[in-house]
């Protein structure tokens, strides 16, 4: 799973990438793609696809042999994430978070000992998930009022967290928590936090519009007691951990979203080509054809804008306006492209037995999550102003 250069053209992939990414397709057409309405309807993962996930590697991507994964890279990521959404964005929500936020940061900022005891469990069998908002702190995501007291050896944490994905599955939480509120975002730590600790709940379960099969929880820390080892990175070091992780946490979400502009696409053109009216198949007629090119169009444009963003991250280069500039733009296509293939497909694209429909439902959260638009321009207009 190696990386073609950043001097390559953007979506030009080498023969381990595009092996790597045929193999991820065919996966989520075989075996995602049966499951997709009922785990959706039923808003639950399926227990053996999860397993699945784990047994191809897909947990671990870019966790290094040693510890058990399979030593690809950070684009490894965005392509399983992408050919995964074009089928199911909740299943792909699930291997999105374990690879570019958690083990990601595990990989940047923990300890020797911390990478030892965590990066085989996340490779194996133990889903992660990234505990950063809380109900004041959406947006602005730093005015924190969980607390971590130090009481004796421990820090003791209390509070509340929201919307925190694969919370129900995850057996490992990156925890966001501050030390000292008068010290603003200097106070902010990030914390360990195995299911099953004292005083740490995994509490109710959202019922959301879309990505229904990926769980969406809160998260309640009733005095906590975490040891000085769980502490990732830095007391106070939380801050910049956030921003650096959310940075790669957008290109992920970028791919999503791509993905699933890319399904909606292709149920849109098979529909097409099949439906026919007035004697011959609608992807006959040129407004038809200029709606699907358009639709491409868009699609291809939002493609090089997330793979140039991986591309940086993974060269280690400057990448956050590029981020930001994917995430923002994949959203606002995948809306459109979900929305267009709907009315393609009629009727038939407005029932429940319909892919397109599930896909407009699932690409809506884009606009929200790792960061709204408005925050996404936010960032973009502060680099380029």
């Amino acid at each position: 799973m190696n990386s073609t250069t950043t001097s390559a053209p953007l979506t030009q992939l080498s023969e381990e990438e595009t092996l790597f990414r045929e193999t991820v397709r065919q996966f989520a057409r075989d075996e995602v793609a049966p499951l997709a309405r009922r785990m959706d309807e039923e808003q639950q993962m399926d227990a053996g696809l999860l397993r699945r996930l784990f047994e191809l590697g897909l947990m671990g991507i870019e966790i290094p042999e040693e510890f058990g994964g399979s030593g690809g890279s950070f684009f490894d990521s965005v392509l399983a994430v992408e050919m995964l959404s074009a089928v199911d964005p909740a299943v792909a929500l699930v291997v999105d978070v374990q690879n570019t936020l958690v083990a990601s940061v595990l990989l940047r900022w923990g300890t020797i000992d911390q990478k030892r005891r965590y990066l085989p469990r996340l490779a194996v069998d133990t889903v992660g998930a990234y505990a950063l908002s809380e109900a004041a702190s959406g947006s602005d995501a730093f005015a924190l009022q969980t607390r971590a007291e130090k009481r004796g050896g421990d820090y003791v944490l209390t509070g509340r967290k929201l919307w925190i994905s694969n919370a129900k599955e995850a057996g490992l939480f990156i925890l966001f928590a501050t030390v000292d509120a008068s010290a603003g975002y200097k106070g902010i730590t990030a914390f360990l936090v195995e299911k099953g600790a004292s005083g740490f709940t995994v509490g109710r379960k959202e019922d959301k519009l879309g990505i229904r099969a990926s769980s969406t929880c809160e998260l309640i820390l009733e005095e906590c007691a975490i040891p000085p080892s769980q502490v990732l990175g830095e007391v106070g070091n939380g801050y910049k951990i956030a921003m650096e992780s959310l940075n790669g946490g957008r290109i992920g979400i970028g791919a999503q979203l791509l993905g699933l502009a890319e399904g909606a696409w292709g149920h849109a053109v098979k529909h097409a080509k099949e439906r026919k009216q007035f004697g011959k198949p609608i992807a006959e007629f040129q407004a038809m054809q200029f709606q699907l090119a358009e639709m491409a169009t868009d699609i291809e444009a939002a493609r090089l804008l997330v793979y140039n963003a991986a591309r940086l991250k993974e060269a280690g280069q400057e990448h956050r306006k590029e981020a930001a500039m994917c995430k923002y733009f994949a959203s606002q296509v995948a809306e459109r492209v979900a929305s267009l293939a709907i009315e393609v497909l009629g009727g038939a694209g407005f029932v429940k037995e319909s892919p397109v429909e599930k896909l407009y439902r699932d690409a809506k959260i884009g606009t929200i999550y790792e960061g709204t638009s408005f925050m996404q321009l936010a960032a973009i207009a502060k680099a380029v102003l």
